[in-house]
């Protein structure tokens, strides 16, 4: 199969993406019918866990809470974000094997179904960052549009890794299982519960500096809190998709044809 075969896969995906954002709305819907609240009931219970965790990791740091419940709040919402992506990504394939089996449709569209359905999600549960804000009369500038670029780039991140991981994890089974305890892990070394500046120095050139989603963070929760990005950050975010989307791009080049086959 040539290189040619995997791009048409992801641009026939990119210029059908009605069709994902169809059958990633029928997700959501399905998950919460009969349910009043609907989706609102996961923005619940983040804003609970924020509210919790933030007030005993707060104390525990002897943070200002008006600083580090905004921080965490904005950390634990993308970083559930995150979370999800990748782990649906892993059996973005299997979850739909019956779909593929019987229609010819680009494997990408599977996975933006995953991102469509997962950014529905986090736009519900977005509504607590402005509440959290209100509590402590904190306001955002102009800086907080940099989030938007920010979240482009993450976007572009998380996608070749659902597309590789999906890859992968159809072929493998026992991956998933090793990815979800790596994210577990992830979530501890990566200032999601604990801000950078609680690290003493040296730890924190190697814990965030080579920690990609320190950087993925970073990109969209800093604007967010009227902070700066460094240039590592976007640096760092910009190369880990052009070198992800090569790397995804051979892998579907090469078992795109055996994908039904593990099934």
């Amino acid at each position: 199969m040539s290189y040619h075969d995997a791009v048409w896969d992801v641009t026939e995906a990119l210029a059908n993406f009605h069709l994902a954002a169809l059958l990633g709305w029928q997700d959501v819907a399905q998950r919460y019918r009969r349910s009043r609240i609907g989706a609102f009931w996961l923005t619940i219970n983040m804003g609970v866990l924020i509210g919790a965790l933030g007030l005993v990791f707060g104390t525990i740091f002897n943070s200002p809470m008006n600083e580090f419940l905004p921080f965490i709040c904005v950390g634990l919402i993308f970083w559930g974000y995150y979370t999800q992506i990748v782990s649906e990504g892993c059996s973005g394939f299997i979850s739909s094997s019956d779909t593929i089996l019987q229609l010819d449709i680009p494997f990408f569209t599977y996975i933006l179904r995953v991102w469509y359905r997962n950014t529905v999600i986090l736009a519900h549960n977005l509504v607590i960052f402005p509440i959290v804000l209100l509590i402590f009369w904190k306001s955002i500038g102009f800086s907080a549009l940099l989030a938007v670029p920010g979240f482009a780039l993450v976007t572009l991140n998380m996608t070749w890794i659902a597309l590789m991981l999906a890859i992968l994890c159809t072929r493998y089974r026992d991956l998933i299982q090793i990815v979800q305890n790596i994210m577990q892990v992830m979530m501890y070394v990566t200032p999601i519960m604990w801000m950078p500046e609680h690290l003493p120095e040296r730890a924190s050139h190697a814990m965030l500096d080579y920690n990609p989603f320190f950087h993925l963070i970073s990109v969209i929760r800093n604007p967010l809190l009227g902070q700066s990005v460094t240039a590592t950050s976007w640096i760092a975010c910009a190369c880990l998709a052009v070198a992800g989307w090569s790397l995804t791009l051979l892998l579907l080049r090469k078992y795109r044809a055996r994908i039904a086959y593990w099934l």
